[in-house]
């Protein structure tokens, strides 16, 4: 009986003794972990009402990537200078990844936050291969996350965002949804198979863009073929920012909103940026978590 009373009493601090093991081995394994860090890259807006959409996404990335520096650079200078003189100073691409190293950051996860893979996600990816040339070394890693719409299951994945969003909506009201879109046209292929993935799920959707081959005009076609008269106007952006505010909502005879009222449309705006829907972070996030193509090695053979 003493014998067995002694044991037990043992047992306690033998168990006190393994868990204390297993604290110093876990935190051992942490710091050999090369320590990982975000980098969230957009064009960037000097507009106040886009800063919701843009905290929505940084929220999502600071819960998904728990215990990582979450660092914001944005890629058009004109917009940084813009906001350096109201006192906002945002940093681009090598300003980023340099706060990123200074942090100690060895493994980097960068994120396009632009919506297709036209001419600023091209840029983007050029400044960070130059970044990472005149710094050879300095990470173990770098990932580059691609833009929103990359697949077709991406597509699925936003229209399904935005449609959920609109849970108000009558039946016989359109949505007319605005896209960048590029001169060049190097994005109109994607565009074109959301647009369809889209038109799937609500045929009372139509997209057109700022540029690009799909414009205005094969809109406002669009729209009298189908002989409804609400039409709901809403940015396909990540910001509600400066093109939604204006080019698509505002007073101005050249904006959306001003060109279907004249063509004797009733209109109604809903300026919500892509950013501030969940689905759409939770993507972003996905294309940051599934990336593999390390910046920092040569492509592998096939």
């Amino acid at each position: 009986m003493s014998c067995t009373l002694r044991g037990f009493a043992r047992f306690p601090l033998f168990f006190l003794l393994l868990l204390a093991l297993m604290a110093a081995s876990a935190r051992a394994a942490e710091q050999k972990a090369p320590k990982e860090g975000v980098l969230l890259a957009a064009f960037g807006s000097s507009a106040p009402e886009a800063l919701s959409a843009f905290r929505a996404v940084d929220a999502s990335f600071r819960a998904a990537f728990p215990g990582s520096p979450v660092v914001w650079a944005y890629t058009s200078q004109i917009i940084r200078r813009k906001l350096a003189s109201q006192g906002r100073p945002t940093g681009g691409i090598s300003d980023g990844l340099a706060a990123l190293a200074k942090d100690g950051v060895k493994r980097v996860r960068v994120q396009s936050l632009h919506v297709m893979a036209g001419e600023e996600f091209t840029a983007l990816e050029r400044a960070v291969l130059l970044d990472l040339q005149k710094h050879p070394g300095r990470f173990e890693a770098v990932y580059l996350g691609r833009p929103l719409l990359e697949s077709r299951k991406d597509a699925l994945r936003v229209a399904r965002a935005v449609l959920a969003s609109m849970n108000q909506r009558p039946r016989d009201e359109a949505v007319a949804l605005m896209a960048h879109g590029q001169a060049q046209g190097r994005a109109d292929l994607v565009f074109e198979g959301a647009r369809a993935l889209f038109k799937e799920n609500d045929p009372l959707v139509f997209m057109a863009t700022v540029e690009g081959a799909r414009g205005f005009d094969e809109l406002l076609a669009e729209l009298k073929t189908r002989k409804v008269r609400k039409v709901r106007l809403q940015p396909l952006m990540v910001v509600a920012g400066d093109h939604a505010r204006n080019d698509l909502a505002g007073d101005g005879e050249d904006s959306w909103a001003s060109r279907l009222r004249a063509a004797g449309f009733q209109v109604e705006a809903w300026l919500q940026g892509l950013g501030e829907l969940p689905g759409v972070c939770d993507l972003f996030v996905d294309h940051a978590r599934e990336s593999t193509d390390d910046l920092t090695r040569e492509p592998k053979k096939q």
